[in-house]
């Protein structure tokens, strides 16, 4: 009797060390030893980015305040980056682009297809222009391709992600809407040409929940990513007006029923680094055997560009 306990026993631990050891071994996402990647010094606050990779290089489209413009960073590695090079600036002979920033870009057909908010009088609107080269951009439009209109959008609609699906040939928008400061909650809209939208019936798509104290006060900034079997979406949690931090959901259509993940939130402020007030706007690319996740983080007033990895294929999610 006592031999079979101790052998029962020793059973049971070893399997409890296996669990453990599977679970210190499963991949968490790493804060890159040596962010921020961008931004500070003479860039001031670089934030809200939008990225490409193409044969091997990665290219950055990102909101640099001081320019009140979009820019263009490049690199090799994804930590590395070139100095931003303006691709889109205000535009004076409009009305409601005097700041412009968040873009989104998609390349289809050779061409890049950049959506961006535009900033005046206190509201926010989304503009539409393209681009053969990535680089020298034209305004499709003298008027915003999407504005708020309904009573949830309030004074503004930013944060433009789209992606293209060739299956249905529409191109998908999912957008941030509400306040100025802080928009509330996420939008979806369909367009054929990139340049007329139909708002989804039912928005806003996603929302804050109450019962999430991290996330409780509002949600948006969402990237979103298309999988075999689901849509995988990143995005901004605000537990107050100035604390924000980063989580993860998931929607078989990318529209209705999100289920978030349960270990949310998955990037948080450092106290005492660089991001140590806030962490803003994911971007995040799938590679072979891991995941980089770039996001803007704040500490006071500036914000910077940092970049944490998953180090594992399977985000167990």
């Amino acid at each position: 009797m006592t031999n079979k306990c101790s052998f029962m026993i020793l059973v049971a631990l070893s399997l409890l060390t296996a669990s453990c050891s599977s679970k210190k071994e499963h991949a968490k996402w790493v804060k890159y030893e040596n962010n921020p990647v961008l931004g500070g010094g003479d860039l001031g606050t670089v934030f809200d980015v939008s990225l490409l990779k193409e044969e091997g290089v990665y290219r950055m489209y990102n909101s640099w305040r001081p320019k009140k413009s979009l820019a263009l960073s490049v690199s090799a590695d994804g930590k590395q980056w070139s100095q931003p090079q303006v691709i889109l600036s205000p535009n004076s002979e409009t009305d409601w682009e005097n700041d412009i920033n968040r873009p989104g870009i998609v390349k289809k057909d050779g061409v890049y297809h950049l959506w961006y908010t535009g900033q005046a009088r206190d509201s926010s609107r989304i503009g539409y222009a393209t681009s053969t080269d990535g680089i020298n951009f034209v305004r499709q439009s003298a008027e915003p391709v999407l504005k708020p209109e309904l009573l949830w959008e309030k004074v503004a609609v930013m944060c433009p992600h789209v992606s293209w699906d060739a299956e249905e040939g529409v191109f998908k928008m999912w957008y941030s809407g509400g306040e100025q400061y802080e928009p509330n909650a996420i939008g979806y809209a369909t367009s054929r040409d990139g340049l007329h939208w139909e708002k989804y019936a039912g928005n806003p798509v996603f929302a804050a929940d109450p019962a999430r104290e991290w996330e409780q006060h509002k949600v948006t900034a969402c990237q979103i990513i298309k999988r075999k079997n689901d849509y995988l979406m990143f995005y901004i949690g605000f537990h107050n007006e100035h604390l924000a931090q980063i989580g993860m959901a998931k929607s078989s259509n990318g529209i209705n029923n999100w289920t978030r993940y349960e270990s949310n939130p998955i990037i948080s402020p450092t106290p005492g680094g660089w991001d140590a007030s806030a962490c803003y706007k994911p971007f995040v690319i799938q590679e072979k055997d891991r995941w980089l996740l770039w996001y803007n983080g704040r500490n006071e007033s500036l914000e910077q560009i940092g970049l944490a990895i998953f180090d594992d294929k399977d985000l167990d999610f």
